[in-house]
């Protein structure tokens, strides 16, 4: 469902990334991992950090970046 308003009508890119705004469960089925995997992941101490969004208490994931996050951990691939 695309949003009702233009946040930033210049930047398209960010415009859609916005678009696709992502809760812990939406990420955790999309990675088809538990969700406390996707909270450990987000947490400093870890070494390569799923790139979040903190509002307050709630974490949203961009979806474009966690594909990107998903792609540099894959062991075949290639740019």
């Amino acid at each position: 469902m695309k949003p009702a308003f233009k946040v930033f009508d210049d930047n398209h890119d960010f415009q859609q990334q916005l678009d696709e705004l992502l809760t812990v469960d939406e990420v955790a089925s999309l990675l088809k991992v538990p969700k406390s995997w996707i909270y450990e992941h987000t947490r400093k101490h870890v070494g390569q950090r799923l790139p979040h969004v903190k509002l307050g208490k709630y974490l949203r994931f961009f979806e474009g970046e966690v594909r990107e996050f998903l792609k540099g951990k894959s062991r075949n691939h290639r740019d």
